[in-house]
């Protein structure tokens, strides 16, 4: 491959904001929740690079065809890989991030067949070099003028991103877009060459609170204190189900939380995840994944007595998509009362219409 940027190459960055940016020439565009890929394309050869540089090409057969029929024949592209629902609630497509998680598999059969029955999508967003050009040290606003003329004639399942520069547009695009899938926004200013590994952009995500029922806990692997909290919500049946969990935590901290949990851990009966059985429906801590491997998964029941309340941006299903930040330990709250009917569920909203342009998502 001979490319003016070839890889391995690390992505561009955002860091985190806690209030809505704004600035002269600022462009606003979704944040989608899948892998980061930059697709480097130089005739028929084509590699997907994940932002930790690994590849993801044999994992995505589908993409690779669709680049070498759709993308400009030598350019290399930032954007995302997602996976689109179609069947789920509603009816609205929405982004998977748990249907693309599976596309990883060791086993070139399984690749072939999750290719064909849950198919990624790409969706473009910068543009890093074309034809024998490169652009990473060109402003933004440059990049994007470029791209949208190289991408002018692309169909489904490849995209382009739509932005705005409106800062009013942004923020309804940001309480309306979750519902389908998306994580946030991502702003960057009109004069931002573009620098890999550093988080030059920025980002602005959906922050929420729930109080869980804290049923266990997995030591840390420096020594004897906690490693991570163990985190549940009763369903309407009142069966516990494991939602996620709380792990960053300092080193003093982590002690003091050995100390705060030893009560709980004396005379555990009948505990609700222990001897569980996922089969049931029930979620438990400790089931293997690919994502785990062979790390270790064994944990420590705690009498489900405790309650905390958590900060977390998402749901992935019917657990915290990210791992839950500790807030502070609630003793007036009951366990029982620590059901999924607190969380605030977005609104559901058709991503075709995002990445669509569509007048009623966007204007």
């Amino acid at each position: 491959m001979q490319l003016p940027i070839n890889p391995p190459v690390e992505p561009m960055l955002a860091k985190s904001v806690p209030n809505f940016p704004t600035a002269e020439g600022m462009t606003y565009e979704p944040k989608w929740d899948g892998f980061r890929c930059i697709v480097f394309r130089d005739g028929d050869e084509v590699e997907l690079a994940s932002r930790g540089g690994k590849t993801l090409t044999r994992y995505f057969p589908e993409v690779v065809d669709q680049v070498r029929r759709q993308l400009p024949a030598r350019c290399a592209i930032d954007g995302e890989l997602v996976v689109i629902r179609r069947d789920g609630p509603d009816n609205a497509p929405r982004l998977d991030f748990e249907l693309l998680s599976q596309r990883i598999h060791p086993a070139a059969s399984r690749v072939t067949m999750l290719a064909e029955t849950t198919p990624a999508d790409f969706i473009a967003f910068d543009l890093l070099a074309l034809d024998d050009e490169s652009l990473v040290d060109q402003p933004y606003t440059v990049r994007r003028g470029r791209l949208e003329t190289a991408l002018k004639r692309i169909t489904p399942p490849v995209h382009l991103t739509p932005v705005t520069t409106d800062p009013d547009t942004a923020r309804r695009w940001f309480d309306i877009f979750e519902g389908a899938g998306l994580d946030g926004l991502v702003a960057k200013p009109a004069d931002l060459p573009y620098e890999p590994g550093k988080r030059l952009m920025l980002k602005v995500k959906h922050a929420r609170t729930a109080d869980v029922v804290v049923a266990g806990f997995r030591w840390h692997k420096s020594g004897p204190v906690v490693g991570s909290l163990l985190l549940g919500l009763y369903d309407d049946a009142g069966t516990l189900h494991h939602v996620g969990v709380s792990a960053s935590f300092t080193a003093a901290r982590r002690a003091e939380l050995l100390d705060e949990l030893a009560p709980y851990r004396e005379n555990v009966v009948d505990h609700p995840w222990v001897g569980g059985d996922e089969s049931t429906g029930q979620r438990i801590p400790g089931a293997p994944s690919r994502w785990t491997g062979t790390k270790n998964l064994e944990w420590e029941p705690l009498r489900p007595e405790l309650v905390a309340e958590v900060g977390y941006d998402a749901m992935e299903g019917e657990r915290f998509r990210h791992t839950a930040q500790f807030v502070r330990w609630r003793p007036d709250r009951q366990p029982r009362s620590c059901g999924y009917a607190q969380l605030d569920r977005p609104v559901r909203f058709d991503v075709d219409q995002v990445l669509a342009g569509d007048p009623a998502a966007t204007s």
